[in-house]
């Protein structure tokens, strides 16, 4: 152990730390905050409708898209209380910053966070979905995954969160994504296997596992080098009850802290705008289904790609494929992607660009195409897409007169579909951020004494939240969701080995059995929502 190091029994922890007095004023200002967030949403959804000509049919589907966003921002709200005290726990344990300016601050990361976000990891969440509901967003399948997922991920966050367990939403989603999928494949009368994207699993897989083991020995790596490197050996005590730690100190645990929170709101925070998209869509199509933003001279430029492409790829032959076919071909290979099927998918590719590009030519702009083809175009648009990216993640080669073509496709079609409007981004953040306020002291407790023998120093918190603040980042970078909490918390635990304090088997344990539970447990919980709900 080292000479530094503070055993937990002998100097517990002064409850001024982790207690906060009530302060009424932040909890109205949480409410008032939240109730115009709802009504800032509620305006913009109303214009979008009005200006793309769409109109509620129904007061049910009126009632079922409101209760849709509501559940999908408390999502984000429950993630921001669930997740977001792993960012805010060595600041508040070490008395950088007091709990409620700890809270706020964290709050206001993530909202930059996330308005400044790409897209990429919320569209790569939405694509481990059945291509079949993606398509099929606006039946009853739809609404039916759509409660399901948001329902299925609260009930095991907020679960989690009560026992005082640093689970991880980004774990608890893709669960949930992956037991809708099965449960649908299996209504449809398929392998359950079926339903799920595999392909897209793998790497969103590769991508969750491998960071927390990052996490452990790149902070313990850093801790070591620490020690070697710095002479003030104040960086490495644990926190004292008298007061704040030196200014420096307090700096440097601030910054780390501010840059998990942004990078976080930047990650998670995508995985709300993902689904609050895939409601939009599908309760809403006409308004939500292709992106009208799009500049009047970029969809004739988008039309004479297709053209050009699809015609590489349809065979000089007089006999040509069916729009239908083409579709049902595209289906199955992004589902299950294989070599041997290139000489028939590349044609059924071909088709269905020549079909976007007679739709855009006829019509020109995304504002003009009839509201009753709108959904298609879009389907065509995102079959197209998703087999493009299919081609890519099974590493199938492409002629290499085509490949250029290709990927400008992608990208254009990309664009066409895969937007986020600003009002999503700023309701969606407002939520992680209100939620970060809250419900943060079970995880800081944990993360602060519950993980080593021995307490959190202010160069483990540093070395925890610099290698997390990096990962998060360089995850976002290349669009693969990641857990701030099991890369944190790895951290932490690194940190404690590295220290010499060791780490606490009955923590660990239950650390553990939460991190291996939530994937069978939320695709449990999901598949048996998704089949309730669709009796409705």
């Amino acid at each position: 152990m080292s000479q530094n190091s503070v055993p937990l029994s002998a100097r517990p922890i002064s409850p001024s730390l982790i207690e906060v007095s009530k302060n009424y004023r932040t909890l109205w200002i949480v409410s008032v905050l939240a109730i115009g967030g709802l009504i800032f949403a509620g305006i913009n959804l109303f214009q979008d409708i009005a200006l793309s000509g769409d109109h509620f049919t129904s007061l049910l589907s009126f009632s079922l898209l409101g209760l849709a966003l509501v559940i999908a921002l408390g999502f984000e709200f429950v993630n921001g209380f669930h997740d977001t005290a792993n960012a805010v726990a060595t600041v508040i344990y070490t008395r950088s910053m007091s709990p409620n300016v700890a809270v706020i601050w964290s709050g206001l990361c993530n909202f930059a966070g996330v308005l400044l976000s790409s897209g990429m990891v919320a569209f790569g969440i939405i694509s481990l979905l059945p291509v079949d509901l993606i398509l099929q967003a606006s039946s009853g399948h739809g609404f039916a995954m759509i409660f399901a997922l948001l329902c299925s991920a609260i009930i095991w966050n907020l679960g989690t969160w009560y026992f005082g367990l640093p689970s991880s939403s980004s774990h608890t989603m893709i669960g949930s994504i992956i037991g809708v999928g099965v449960a649908y494949a299996i209504q449809a009368g398929q392998n359950g296997w079926s339903g799920v994207n595999w392909t897209q699993v793998s790497s969103v897989f590769t991508a969750l596992l491998v960071s927390p083991l990052v996490g452990f020995l790149l902070s313990a790596f850093i801790l070591l080098l620490l020690k070697r490197t710095m002479r003030k050996q104040t960086l490495f005590r644990a926190p004292s009850a008298q007061g704040a730690p030196p200014l420096w100190i307090r700096s440097l645990l601030i910054a780390t802290c501010s840059g998990v929170s942004f990078a976080h709101g930047s990650n998670d925070g995508q995985k709300g705008m993902g689904l609050i998209m895939l409601i939009l869509v599908g309760t809403m199509p006409i308004a939500y289904s292709l992106n009208r933003s799009m500049p009047i001279n970029e969809v004739p430029r988008v039309a004479a790609l297709a053209q050009v492409t699809g015609q590489q790829l349809i065979p000089k032959s007089p006999l040509s494929l069916a729009p239908s076919l083409a579709r049902d071909q595209l289906k199955n290979f992004i589902q299950i992607p294989a070599v041997n099927q290139t000489q028939q998918v590349l044609p059924a590719l071909g088709t269905v660009l020549m079909e976007i590009n007679r739709e855009l030519t006829l019509y020109g702009t995304m504002d003009k195409i009839p509201a009753h083809l709108v959904p298609n175009v879009r389907n065509d648009m995102y079959l197209a897409a998703e087999a493009i990216r299919a081609f890519k993640a099974a590493n199938i080669p492409l002629p290499a007169s085509v490949q250029p073509n290709l990927n400008a496709m992608k990208t254009e079609l990309d664009h066409a579909t895969r937007f986020i409007p600003m009002w999503v981004k700023i309701v969606v953040a407002l939520a992680l951020g209100l939620g970060t306020m809250v419900g943060w002291k079970r995880i800081v407790i944990t993360v602060g004494e519950r993980i080593g023998k021995t307490h959190l120093t202010y160069a483990q918190g540093v070395s925890a939240e610099t290698v997390a603040m990096a990962t998060i980042g360089a995850a976002d970078l290349f669009g693969l969701p990641v857990s701030t909490t099991h890369v944190l918390s790895s951290g932490v635990a690194g940190t404690m080995v590295a220290n010499g304090g060791g780490l606490q088997t009955t923590t660990l344990r239950n650390m553990v059995m939460a991190w291996v539970l939530t994937l069978p447990a939320s695709i449990l919980l999901s598949a048996l929502l998704f089949t309730l709900f669709s009796y409705f």
